[in-house]
Order: C-alpha cells, then structure tokens, then sequence
C-alpha cells in the first residue's frame, strides 16, 4: 500500500470547506465545477444539498447564495463575474495552484510568453491560462514544442500543471532548452505529486499486480496508471471497490495499491479489504 495514497492536502482542505459551509449556511451552497474529481464524493455532496454549476451563464444567473470555487481553480474571469453577483464567494482553489495563477500573471506582464506544461482539457489548466493572457501555449508532449507557433528567441515562461509527469516535464524542458529560447523555466508541479508517483513507480517495479485506485477524470490519477503500466503490465485502474475483478489477483504472491490526490480514504480501504481477502 502505497503512503502516499489519497487525498493530498489542496483537496482534503477543498472538501472540508464545502462540508463547513453545509453546516453552518442559510442560503444555497454551490460549487463551481465539480469541487474534486471524485464522483462519490460529488454525489454525497449533492445529497446534502449542494448544487454544482459548470456555466459561467449559470453563475450569471444568481441572485444569492455561497459559491465555492473548484480546488482546481478558474480564471480571472469569474471572479469579475461573481464580485458583481450579490453572493458569498468562498475559494477553495489549491494554494499550489493559486501560487501558478500569481506567477504566470507576474510573468505575462514583464513580457513573458506563458506556455503551460499540461492537458488542455483539464479545469485546472483552463483556470491557468485564464490569467495568462490570450497568448499562451499548452503543450503535452515533446513532439509538439516544434509546431508551437513561436518567434526566434522570444521570452516565455514554462511552468507546468501541478498533476503533471515529471519525466514529462523534464523531456520538455530540454526539447525548449536545445531551440534556443530565453525561458524562465519554473518546475511548478506540486511535490505531493511528485512524490506518489515516484512511490508509485518504486511500488509497481516490485509487484505482480498493480492497482490504481482514481476517478476517470482525475488527471493524477490516471498519470499515475500510465507511471505504474511501465513497470507493471498487470496494472488495473478503478475507480471503487466495485470496479474490483478479483480475479485479478488470484493466484499471485505481491499486489501494490495507490490511488489518486482526490480518492478517498473508505474506498482505499475497502479495495485493500479486498485484495488481501483474496
């Protein structure tokens, strides 16, 4: 069992906020976008009554209420919009993430290009670029730094999604370094990450079967399955407890266990449960 497994510390702190303002609140309790990528937990928080709004249009149309903002964080833009709605606003945006937001603006400003390491499908990269200006890049892979439409020389800042592979991010870093560019290059994924996937990595390298325990959105998650498939070929990703085939593990002498950032604890340890019952 990996121990670094489940929540990190941006998304225990995001769910306890929204669990606070359950109890002590006597208006509506929103969220913006899915607090964490889990849905379990997304679906007892709905249970207990909060309502998740995925469209500015949405937030445009409320006339009160407690918004919580997503741990992943949003751009710039929203908050523009909630501060003209008569609403309490209350961010649970990941510090670590907050601290890319402060640079990229601080960046962009001094006339540095932003160009992000990450998915740009992910809220959290969206978010980013929403106070980067309308110039940055988001690149993914080393084979696309070449078809980035850059000028000879010209000044960026690199800084990367906080769920990022750092082996990843390492490759891009060189691939930038070798055209020549004037980068200020800021290693911005979160250690916590880092970490686990390093933990991860050791752990799948020494087992029969490797399970990785995420929701299917969760990007370090799924990073985490794509670390662990190199070094184990039996790695299965799941997602709870019922996803577990355990089949899986019959018949074998090692199984190792992680799980993503936004996992909670009671489904880390009823998959173990499982597992070892087996």
């Amino acid at each position: 069992m990996a121990k670094t497994a489940g929540f990190c510390f941006g998304v225990k702190r995001a769910v306890e906020q929204v669990y606070e303002q359950i109890e002590k609140a006597k208006e509506p309790v929103y969220t913006y976008g899915p607090i964490i990528h889990n849905q379990q937990v997304v679906k007892d928080l709905e249970e207990k009554g909060v309502c998740v709004l995925n469209t500015e249009e949405e937030l445009l149309g409320l006339a009160r209420g407690i918004v919580i903002i997503r741990s992943h964080g949003v751009g710039k833009g929203v908050y523009d919009i909630l501060e003209k709605r008569n609403v309490t606003v209350v961010d649970a945006t990941c510090p670590f993430v907050k601290k890319i937001h402060r640079i990229v603006q601080e960046q962009e400003k001094k006339g540095r290009r932003v160009v992000i390491a990450g998915n740009p499908d992910h809220p959290e990269v969206q978010g980013i670029c929403g106070w980067a200006g309308e110039g940055t890049l988001v690149v993914s892979e080393a084979s696309q730094v070449e078809k980035l439409p850059l000028l000879p020389g010209e000044s960026l800042c690199f800084v990367a999604q906080t769920t990022f592979n750092y082996n990843k991010f390492q490759d891009l870093v060189e691939k930038f370094e070798k055209k020549g560019y004037d980068i200020l290059v800021l290693n911005t994924i979160c250690s916590a990450t880092q970490e686990r996937q390093v933990e991860a990595s050791r752990i799948a390298s020494e087992v029969d079967v490797m399970i990785v325990i995420g929701d299917k959105k969760s990007s370090n998650s799924q990073k985490l399955y794509e670390i662990c498939q190199k070094k184990c070929k039996n790695t299965y990703f799941i997602q709870t407890v019922g996803d577990f085939n355990p089949e899986c593990v019959n018949s074998v002498r090692n199984v190792g266990i992680t799980a993503g950032a936004s996992t909670p604890k009671q489904i880390i340890e009823e998959v173990h449960a499982n597992a070892r019952a087996k």
